[in-house]
């Protein structure tokens, strides 16, 4: 009953104890209560139980039960870091008890085996224990060894031995009613699911294991390491070390088990790494592996050093020691069979190669390149990226650029699998490496063209294909109108100057509920098929209009000019410095949305000077007379182009990327000419451009007051050729896709977009922020602009910065004039600016607005 209703099993132990019972059921109750908080509380009450559970089986006088509780006690120990002990226990209890009991002793032996890293020693025990449960009639045991196996199979990179064992385990359990065991069927599933590659399915079945053991009020340490093995997979690393310095809190105040503490703490450290915090990775991981030497866990040290190597290596501390470790451990990895031995010889291939130490890094690169032809996608980069390396330690440029082609080619297949865009964004992280030595191979060899072409296959690649649609889930749907509500809720207490803690710690919940559930969706779309084509670019482009795509390469902004038939590349200024600069300009726009901050205009457009010199250089004096496309990269999104002297006066628009310029260009406009005008609550002019613009479009769908509700909303912007929105705006830095335009029901979120069969051909975003977006992964975006754009958008107007309503009034006005004498948005948006008083604040005003896409 311990794994079946385990609170239940612990009151029952503990009035049996009450009862005065015999010696024989004392020793039952006494090891229930053992298990109990061996695993699920204090382990040195575990300890303490279960030596009198021993105390009173050797009273009774049954080998058997003194066997098995020997055997529950070696678990704890081991758990305890006291492997030795542990250990020994185990070798009384195989000695004492017979037949089906010892096949039990030896389960947990193998289990136990699991945990301290020995594979083989484990599958020979569970080897010798599976026939004679089975023998035995044993469904529960007979359930739990493939389970272990299973498990232990997943360690030695054997999935589909794993996948048998799980599905033949399921099928036990499902004939039984040990729900945690069950719950933990579900969680082994979902680790074979990410070992095979699968992380949408490795996340919903985490998942709902977690709402299994919830249920039952029994922690999830075990849970923890998985789910953080899975987010960092999915590019999700500081939701990974949050997760796992918050189990260890959990674990360390009910005084858990310290293997469990161990395995925490290497995934903290696996996550900080990855995060960009290799000092935090140094302490979490040297910790680990102090506690893992100690719990004589060689397998698990040898992986903890293999993290502790690459963040020592992050925080740039390489030396020929270092090299010397991270061969070690490689060579142990091998010997284990773990399927981490690739990346300890690249990580040693890697730091040789930056001592300038050829030879040894072309031998353990050579190693590591091994994994490039089979096993899960992210092995298989690795081996790319030690072929990448190596060919470029051979100076052969062409093998640098064939590997990384490979690589990132795996690497797309697998962010096909993924259906959310925030995950397919975020795993692009796995291939920037690969994408920078591309760079750089084409930068010497390969001419401007070359370079345009590695600068596009790695830009922007979410943005090709649209995100897989929601699914029609009444749960999901359920919590965006509960997260609706709640937000409308909280922000009118706001408003009012009400206390609102509650209402955001719901909004907050309501808010983990509707992201899981996305990121559960396995994608549907196949790739972009056609690659990127700068002659078509050239075409499309013609002798007028120029495409500025700004690369990075080693910190510099490389400036790729196309037109006129050609592609030409000049070198520009550090990308730090005009990241200081944009974000100068940024204070300075917000400050003049403001009256009576004049004075700010002569420091922001000295700050728009400089950053034209930082970003394009000399290219701008190149740029011609006409219209001018600017492709950024991500974290330049916040930069506003108009105010830069060599833009200012020019048709501007901007791009992701120049493959979706070229795909926005090509967009055909929806049949029916549909107009859509949305006014949403609170502004300070009421959107007082809706009345005039219904007056001019007479057939316009016009929704206000309670008829801008989300649902009607999202409704009518389906399918439509244009659609102006005047409404508040919100940027969530924290959580992009959770960006808002105020409804009279509450948020319209980015998640609500997604939902849409066809976004509208134009969109006009009359609202603060609505262009801010997060730039994560590689060089992707997150936000309302990227969300509409693979949805058949064509063009969107949208700000970069808060501004003054009552300015955004006759700057939209002038933009829709153009707009009905056949202009473009970027045509229009020109003359709007050009249209309006020459004072700062609305100066300010039009330079925060711009022009995406193509329409």
């Amino acid at each position: 009953m311990v794994f079946a209703d385990p609170g239940e099993a612990l009151t029952r132990a503990r009035a049996l104890l009450d009862a005065d019972p015999s010696p024989l059921h004392a020793s039952v109750a006494h090891q229930v209560i053992g298990i109990w908080q061996r695993d699920f509380g204090d382990l040195r009450l575990a300890l303490s139980h279960l030596r009198r559970a021993r105390e009173f089986a050797a009273r009774a006088d049954s080998a058997d039960r003194e066997a098995d509780v020997l055997a529950t006690l070696g678990v704890a120990l081991v758990h305890a870091g006291r492997t030795r002990e542990g250990l020994a226990a185990f070798e009384r209890g195989v000695a004492r008890g017979g037949g089906h009991t010892r096949a039990r002793v030896l389960y947990r032996r193998a289990y136990v085996w699991w945990v301290l890293g020995h594979h083989r020693e484990a599958l020979e025990d569970v080897r010798r224990a599976i026939p004679v449960l089975r023998q035995a009639e044993d469904v529960i045991w007979t359930a739990r060894a493939l389970t272990l196996r299973a498990t232990v199979h997943l360690a030695l990179g054997a999935v589909e031995r794993a996948e048998a064992d799980f599905t033949a385990a399921e099928t036990l359990w499902e004939t039984t009613g040990q729900e945690h065991d069950k719950a933990d069927a579900v969680e082994s599933r979902g680790l074979a699911a990410f070992r095979s590659g699968d992380v949408p399915a490795a996340l919903r079945l985490l998942d709902e294991a977690e709402e299994r053991y919830a249920r039952l009020g029994t922690p999830t340490f075990m849970l923890n390491i998985r789910r953080c093995e899975v987010l960092m997979a999915a590019g999700l690393a500081p939701e990974a070390l949050a997760e796992a310095d918050a189990a260890i809190g959990r674990l360390d105040g009910i005084g858990g088990q310290s293997t469990r503490k161990a395995e925490l703490l290497l995934a903290a450290a696996r996550a900080a790494r990855l995060a960009g915090d290799p000092h935090t990775a140094i302490a979490r991981a040297a910790l680990a592996v102090r506690l893992f030497a100690g719990q004589r866990r060689t397998w698990w040290e040898t992986h903890a050093r293999l993290v502790l190597i690459e963040a020592r290596h992050a925080a740039g501390r390489s030396s020929g020691r270092l090299v010397a470790d991270a061969a070690a451990v490689a060579e142990k990895l091998a010997a284990f069979g773990a399927p981490a031995a690739p990346e300890a010889s690249l990580l040693a291939g890697r730091i040789a190669l930056g001592l300038g130490w050829k030879a040894d890094a072309e031998r353990h690169l050579a190693v590591a390149a091994r994994s490039r032809r089979s096993g899960p996608p992210l092995a298989r980069m690795t081996g790319w990226a030690a072929q990448a390396l190596w060919a470029r330690a051979a100076g052969s440029t062409r093998g640098v650029l064939e590997a990384c082609r490979r690589g990132l080619d795996v690497l797309d297949d697998h962010r096909m699998t993924l259906g959310a865009s925030e995950l397919r964004a975020r795993a692009t992280e796995q291939g920037a490496e690969l994408a920078a030595l591309a760079g750089r191979a084409s930068l010497v060899s390969g001419g401007p063209r070359r370079l345009l072409v590695w600068s596009e296959r790695w830009r922007a690649t979410v943005l090709s294909t649209p995100p897989t649609r929601p699914p029609a889930d009444p749960e999901l749907l359920s919590g965006m109108t509960a997260f609706r509500e709640i937000a409308s809720r909280a922000e009118a207490a706001r408003m009012e100057g009400r206390p609102v803690p509650a209402l955001e710690r719901e909004q907050r919940r309501l808010e983990r509920q509707i992201r899981s559930r996305t990121l559960h969706m396995r994608g549907e779309a196949p790739g972009d098929s056609g690659r990127f084509d700068v002659g078509r670019l050239l075409e499309r482009l013609g002798d007028e209009v120029r495409l500025v795509e700004l690369a990075v390469l080693d910190g510099r902004v490389q400036v790729l000019l196309c037109g006129q038939g050609r592609v030409r590349r000049f070198e520009a200024g550090l990308l730090a410095d005009a990241e200081t600069e944009a974000e100068h300009v940024q204070a300075g726009l917000r400050r003049l949305a403001h009256p009576g901050a004049e004075a700010r205009l002569a420091v922001v457009e000295a700050a728009g000077r400089r950053l034209e010199e930082l970003l394009l250089g000399p290219a701008a004096a190149h740029l011609g007379g006409g219209p001018v496309v600017i492709v950024p990269p991500g974290r330049l999104h916040r930069v506003p182009w108009a105010l830069l002297p060599s833009l200012r006066e020019r048709v501007l628009s901007v791009s992701p990327s120049a493959g979706s310029w070229l795909r926005a260009r090509e967009t055909a406009p929806p049949p029916d000419g549909r107009h859509v005008l949305v006014r949403g609550p609170g502004l300070a002019t009421g959107g007082a451009e809706v009345p005039e613009l219904a007056d001019r479009y007479a057939c316009a769908t016009v929704l206000e007051d309670d008829e801008a509700r989300v649902p009607r909303v999202l409704e009518e912007l389906d399918g439509a050729a244009l659609a102006h929105i005047a409404a508040h705006g919100a940027f969530r830095a924290d959580s992009p896709l959770f960006s808002s335009l105020r409804m009279a029901d509450g948020p319209i979120v980015v998640h609500d977009f997604e939902r849409l069969t066809r976004s509208p051909y134009r969109i006009i975003l009359s609202c603060c922020d609505t262009a801010l977006l997060a730039s994560v992964g590689a060089d992707e975006l997150l936000g309302l602009v990227t969300a509409l754009l693979p949805l058949g958008t064509a063009g969107v107007v949208a700000c970069s910065a808060p501004v003054n309503d009552a300015a955004v009034v006759p700057l939209m006005l002038a933009l829709h004039k153009g707009l009905g004498a056949g202009l473009s948005l970027a045509e229009a948006l020109r003359d709007a600016r050009a249209a309006l008083p020459g004072d700062a604040l609305h100066q300010a005003t039009g330079w925060a607005f711009s022009a995406f896409g193509a329409a």
